[in-house]
């Protein structure tokens, strides 16, 4: 004791408490002994001679380690936090607004920079639209109530429109993103305002506002024109006939999936990652990213609407990329409209596409004991009408051959109907289905299946 080393002793030292005890002690008492010590000295200089420091070492000394109750309730708070953390990592956590006690500050900045500011900005509306209600505070819930006002019909005018942009295929508006002095004239400004007013008045009822288009008879209008039409109405401005067009990338695969019996209608959830080609996330991530590699879902996440697809921007899912779907790198409030082969093979040759039509041809095979039934029975799922005599004609030939074909090759049928994941029905004949799958395959091809 008091050594350094056995050649050299330490220099200006002093004992001053030495203990023996024939057990051997706990952790927690050793660290009592060794803090008791410091904390007896503590006591004995009296509080008013300690500083704020060792004031509050000597109330932790004590809190910690003698007061009995303390240790107790830390110890349940402890426990109470660890089950906190527990039931959090089990769920999402969700961030939301909120909005600060003190108003937002802005200024006009000089030449932009940063650090040179000018007047300060008050929140405010444009002038040529109604004024925000003065006695209410500059906040966002104030905005969204200017939104909506009665007097301020910019934002019911620009909501129908969109409306009738999805519907129709192009707004009263065409410029739907620009309804300013760049942007074109209404094609109908009397229907664009009423409709506004409309929609405003029944309490912003989508579900409304869209029935009421549908039934509409501007709507309900065959897509059939004649020589007259194409000369006045070249572009279907004026709604002389129903409406054509592709559908969008999204309503495609629902659609196919819809029919077949495959879509799975759960509501809300995380992301799905559904079908997609290999690779196409490899190609462009960079390494250690979470998003590296694109591991496929199972089971009812197949199936789920293509809302719920998990959507990597640098890789957009192809099969609705080649749809014209925005990759989301910027808002897009109106969709290009193209038409490619690309397309047709997606249709013919994705699983997602081959895997519905085998579903449908099974669902055609259960439903009707004839060819003809079952022809029938998936022209009125696909065009929602049964097929037209010279229709029919051109069907059944089609079928006839796919069903010569693969009653001759049994490993292609095989193959083919155990595209994707879910399993064929094994008390069905293969070559049977495999010809209906093939025919159902062709059907979702249709100009009349995919346009709306």
């Amino acid at each position: 004791i008091g050594q350094r080393h056995t050649t050299s002793a330490m220099e200006g030292t002093a004992i001053q408490d030495v203990r023996v005890y024939s057990r051997e002690l706990p952790s927690t008492e050793v660290a009592d002994i060794a803090t008791g010590t410091r904390a007896s000295w503590l006591v004995t200089k009296g509080t008013a001679k300690l500083s704020v420091p060792e004031k509050d070492e000597l109330f932790g000394w004590w809190l910690n380690g003698q007061d009995q109750q303390f240790r107790t309730l830390s110890s349940k708070v402890a426990s109470l936090n660890s089950e906190i953390s527990s039931i959090r990592s089990r769920g999402t956590s969700a961030y939301v607004m909120h909005e600060k006690s003190e108003e937002a500050m802005a200024f006009i900045l000089a030449r932009g920079d940063y650090d040179k500011r000018k007047d300060k900005c008050t929140p405010a509306t444009p002038a040529v639209l109604p004024a925000m209600e003065t006695k209410a505070p500059a906040s966002r819930i104030t905005l969204a109530k200017w939104l909506v006002q009665a007097d301020n019909p910019l934002s019911s005018r620009v909501t129908v429109n969109r409306f009738w942009q999805e519907l129709f295929g192009s707004g009263i508006v065409r410029t739907t993103g620009d309804f300013g002095v760049t942007g074109e004239l209404p094609s109908n400004q009397a229907l664009l305002d009423w409709m506004s007013v409309e929609f405003r008045e029944n309490g912003w009822d989508i579900k409304k506002f869209f029935k009421m288009l549908v039934s509409s008879a501007t709507y309900r209008q065959s897509s059939v024109t004649t020589a007259e039409k194409r000369f006045k109405d070249p572009l279907n401005r004026l709604v002389s006939r129903g409406p054509r067009f592709r559908m969008d990338a999204e309503m495609v695969r629902d659609y196919a999936l819809e029919t077949s019996g495959l879509l799975v209608k759960k509501i809300g959830g995380p992301s799905v990652k559904p079908y997609q080609p290999e690779g196409v996330w490899e190609a462009v991530a960079m390494i250690g990213s979470n998003t590296r590699d694109y591991v496929r879902d199972k089971g009812e996440s197949l199936y789920r609407r293509s809302l719920y697809t998990f959507w990597k921007r640098a890789a957009p899912p192809a099969s609705l990329e080649i749809f014209n779907a925005p990759n989301r790198e910027t808002c897009a409030v109106r969709r290009e409209r193209t038409d490619t082969p690309l397309q047709a093979l997606v249709t013919l040759n994705d699983i997602q596409f081959v895997e519905a039509a085998r579903a449908m041809a099974q669902n055609a095979y259960k439903a009707g004991s004839t060819d003809d039934a079952r022809i029938d029975y998936i022209a009125r799922k696909l065009l929602a009408r049964p097929l037209k005599p010279s229709e029919l004609t051109v069907a059944k030939r089609s079928f006839n051959k796919l069903k010569s074909f693969y009653s001759n090759h049994a490993k292609d049928s095989n193959d083919l109907i155990h595209t994707g994941e879910s399993m064929p029905d094994a008390s069905l004949p293969a070559d049977q289905i495999a010809a209906y799958t093939m025919f159902c395959n062709q059907m979702l091809n249709l100009d009349e299946v995919l346009n709306k």
